[in-house]
């Protein structure tokens, strides 16, 4: 075999890497369920493009780490679907559906909404094999991107991170880059806790507004399918130009790899909370560090959907999805930034630390 084929392999995982294709739908997919220690892996259907193999490795083991930090009793996985998401209703039903029962005997992966892919499809999911989250209401589930649970989370995250850095969420200015169904929701529950938008980016380009954009009018116009670039309220900007804008708290919320070390030295922020997985580089990470910005770790800050999607699993209801999201989200940033200022080091090595531990943990008591 080809040496390359094992290049993402440790011993945590991956345990299974599949690739899927069906030529009479068009689908091509693949499935990465990195570690099932703690239970049967939970991670979302990404549709893109231009999606990868090591994309989709990277986000399972982000899973992996973000389902032991929460301490969830589900393992690491993910899929990416190689598609344009805005293809017409009817070809993306077919596809979707094409896709679950391509996933229906990986029985160790349970599937939920990503990029591109929404509460319909895990419906779709569903219907064809009885196995997803982030169903509708109507199918007994816990729309988890209606109800913007991972907003919610990125903002219990942004309450405790206050007492470890000099910004205070009461009239913090905050720049969201991706305002979908986790960006829009975050700066929707920043601005109840008294945070400014100054500015926002959808794929199509930005909208800027240094005395803070009327948030709810913002999601009310993104909600027409136009982007967040011909808002009115602001001045249009070009996508990349958000990097540039003064604030205090940048959420990077849509593709992976948005802030690099080539691009880092241009932000202002004082505190990143990444609402989208790998949203930073290592080497970002490490330099933001350097010059005292704080970094949330992504599988820390983020992970409000996934415990939304564990307790709809578990036949819980929103109410208590939204109380376990405040309690494990509040304490594990507690926990990971004490650790991490104790030692002085990123809160990366700190979090990563305390994921592995409890991944470690669940490996000894398996076969």
């Amino acid at each position: 075999m080809n040496d390359d084929m094992w290049r993402f392999a440790d011993d945590l995982g991956p345990e299974k890497i599949v690739y899927l294709h069906d030529p009479a739908t068009g689908l091509r997919a693949i499935v990465v369920v990195d570690n099932v220690a703690c239970g049967p892996s939970i991670g979302g259907a990404r549709m893109e493009p231009d999606v990868s193999v090591d994309e989709c490795f990277r986000l399972a083991r982000a899973m992996t780490f973000k389902n032991a930090a929460a301490g969830i009793p589900h393992g690491g996985g993910k899929s990416v679907i190689f598609a344009d998401p805005k293809m017409a209703i009817g070809e993306k039903e077919r596809l979707v559906r094409s896709f679950a029962r391509a996933i229906g005997d990986i029985r160790d992966y349970i599937v939920g909404p990503d990029m591109g892919t929404d509460e319909t499809c895990m419906a779709w999911c569903h219907d064809e094999i009885g196995r997803s989250v982030g169903l509708p209401p109507e199918l007994g589930g816990i729309p988890l991107d209606e109800i913007g649970a991972t907003g919610f989370g990125l903002c219990v995250c942004a309450q405790a991170a206050q007492g470890f850095c000099d910004v205070n969420l009461d009239g913090a200015r905050t720049v969201v880059q991706g305002f979908g169904s986790v960006g829009r929701h975050a700066a929707r529950f920043f601005s109840e806790k008294g945070a400014r938008l100054v500015a926002a980016a959808d794929s199509r380009g930005g909208v800027v507004a240094e005395n803070g954009l009327d948030v709810d009018a913002l999601i009310e116009h993104k909600a027409t399918g136009a982007s967040v670039s011909e808002f009115a309220g602001g001045k249009a900007i070009t996508g990349d130009a958000l990097l540039d804008v003064a604030c205090d708290i940048f959420v990077p919320a849509a593709r992976p790899d948005v802030i690099r070390a080539d691009n880092v030295q241009r932000l202002s922020a004082r505190l990143i909370l990444s609402g989208a997985n790998i949203g930073v580089t290592y080497e970002a990470e490490r330099a933001l560090h350097d010059r005292g910005v704080l970094v949330v770790p992504d599988f820390i800050a983020n992970a409000g959907g996934v415990i939304c999607a564990s307790v709809e699993y578990h036949g819980g209801t929103e109410t208590q999805a939204f109380a376990a999201i405040e309690e494990k989200i509040g304490a594990n940033t507690i926990a990971v930034l004490a650790g991490a200022a104790e030692n002085g080091e990123p809160p990366r090595v700190a979090a990563q630390s305390m994921a592995e531990r409890r991944v470690r943990r669940a490996m000894a008591l398996r076969r």
